[in-house]
């Protein structure tokens, strides 16, 4: 039987439907980055114990969204949803309405589980739902979401902090939650429970994969801050992952049922998906977490401030929407790629030429050029992924796809938080080692700020201790600012090596021309 044409208006709304639910999904991975600080003192958490709000919310969706194929084989599409749109909004009231860390925490990590699954599900929407002709549009729309929602999040969580209340950043799920429950009930059909998945269930799979993916997202999340292997609590993890791993890998050599099909990953063109994907990842956060610091730390902007700067890399996804997936017929998938990766690379390479005098419009150019790269990669990308596997296996890819993107960005903070240490006190040694205090012009500089601070009243001695201070704040200020240049280097040649993995992509259309009769 041949694939329709066109899809109907029910496909659809299911189509937007679940781009809805991965937009909030998504959304909610970064909205409470900018109100963290006023979070942490309402509820009586330290720093330290504040990351949990974020962490928590990155392991469970990290252990939920390969779990989606298996849960959607057993409960149905249209009835995973709904319960994780219902139990997402539960969690989300249960976040604004916290009064202490635990049930903060307990929100958070509830949100993470049943949010999670809203994003590889939107996938398997398109991939089902729309004829081949059709998905590059569907894949577009998820691609937008994926690239909008972490960036969207600080701006948002930002404006809601300043201008109504932190508990709006989950009180503003509730409306959305209702109107996408609506758009579920229209565009999808109800599918009768499957009780015999549940009886023959790769039970150690799911636990060896719930124990490695849980305990390893928290061992990059925490292991800077714990000073790693000093810490008991991540030697304990990382043991924990390990055998978590091996259960896994277990499972999947014994279960006749697998939860999670890694033998996707022996197909070449799905595997360098998956790689591409998990450096992009790792690219895609490693931006949003080191522009922000420079930012913030180098500029002095405020969340808000932040906010715009990083949302100017979501214009030309917004551009590009209407026009790329008609490019992708013309334009070779793998072209596509490589050109969205360099500029992507080009992006990151444009920011490493900062100074301390540096602010948001130094970062215009890279962060247009960055989102130009971000779309003409992911977008091909999500194709690719869903084109090298069959319809049947389409729930699992786009479980691995999405894992891949997140534990990605996962690794990414963890290198580049040890990095930044590294590289900082590495700048901060050699410029303090090139400045002889008796050298004339260091000498020159020393006597013009105290006279400086003398002629605001300071005496003598307190001049010349005030101008000592800002010397070591000026290297410590120029050091910092070196060593976010280093990241962006390192971030960029990541993006660059795996520019040779495109060449192993199969393209779709050549798929949809077969099932359309090559017209």
């Amino acid at each position: 039987m041949s694939e329709p044409q066109k899809a109907s208006t029910a496909d659809w709304i299911a189509v937007f439907a679940g781009a809805l639910g991965a937009l909030v999904a998504t959304l909610d991975i970064s909205i409470v980055n900018s109100a963290l600080p006023e979070i942490q003192g309402e509820i009586g958490a330290t720093g330290t114990e504040g990351t949990w709000i974020s962490t928590g919310y990155l392991v469970s969706e990290v252990v939920i969204i390969p779990l989606t194929a298996w849960l959607t084989r057993l409960l149905g599409t249209r009835t995973l949803l709904l319960i994780s749109v219902v139990t997402f909004t539960v969690f989300s009231m249960t976040c604004g309405l916290s009064h202490s860390l635990p049930m903060m925490i307990l929100g958070r990590v509830g949100q993470g589980f049943t949010g999670g699954a809203l994003i590889p599900a939107a996938q398997t929407i398109i991939r089902t739902r729309l004829p081949a002709r059709q998905m590059p549009v569907g894949m577009a729309i998820f691609g937008l979401i994926v690239l909008l929602g972490p960036l969207a999040g600080p701006v948002l969580g930002g404006w809601l902090t300043e201008n109504v209340s932190w508990r709006w950043c989950f009180f503003i799920n509730l409306p959305v939650a209702i109107g996408l429950m609506t758009l579920l009930l229209i565009g999808l059909k109800h599918e009768k429970i499957r009780w015999e998945v549940l009886r023959t269930a790769d039970w150690l799979g799911i636990l060896g994969l719930a124990t490695c993916l849980s305990s390893l997202t928290v061992v990059l999340e925490e292991g800077q801050r714990e000073q790693w292997f000093d810490s008991d609590l991540i030697c304990i993890l990382s043991v924990a992952s390990v055998i978590g791993f091996i259960l896994l890998m277990v499972a999947q050599a014994t279960a006749p049922h697998p939860v999670i099909k890694l033998r996707l990953l022996l197909e070449r063109s799905y595997a360098s998906v998956i790689v591409i994907v998990l450096t992009i990842g790792t690219a895609l956060y490693g931006m949003l977490y080191v522009l922000p610091q420079f930012l913030g730390t180098v500029s002095g902007y405020n969340a808000l401030q932040t906010g715009r700067v990083l949302v100017l890399s979501g214009i030309p996804a917004f551009l590009l929407m209407p026009i790329l997936p008609r490019m992708l017929e013309k334009m070779n998938l793998r072209i596509s790629v490589i050109i969205g990766l360099l500029c992507f690379a080009g992006g990151c390479f444009l920011n490493l030429h900062l100074t301390g005098e540096s602010d948001g419009a130094a970062f215009v150019a890279s962060q247009l050029l960055i989102g130009t790269g971000q779309m003409l990669s992911l977008l091909p990308l999500n194709q690719a992924s869903v084109g090298a596997v069959s319809k049947e296996d389409a729930p699992d890819a786009a479980g691995l796809y999405n894992m891949a993107r997140n534990l990605g960005g996962s690794i990414g903070l963890a290198l580049l938080g040890t990095f930044i240490d590294r590289r900082d006190e590495f700048h901060t040694d050699i410029l303090r080692s090139t400045l002889d205090a008796n050298a004339p012009l260091v000498q020159e500089r020393l006597s013009a700020m105290t006279a400086s601070f003398a002629r605001n009243g300071a005496d003598q001695a307190y001049a010349q201790s005030q101008a000592l201070a800002s010397l070591s704040q000026t290297i410590d200020l120029q050091s910092l600012v070196m060593t976010y240049s280093d990241c962006f280097w390192v971030l960029g040649v990541a993006l660059l090596a795996s520019i040779p993995l495109t060449l192993l992509l199969k393209t779709p259309r050549r798929q949809a021309d077969a099932v359309l009769g090559g017209h």
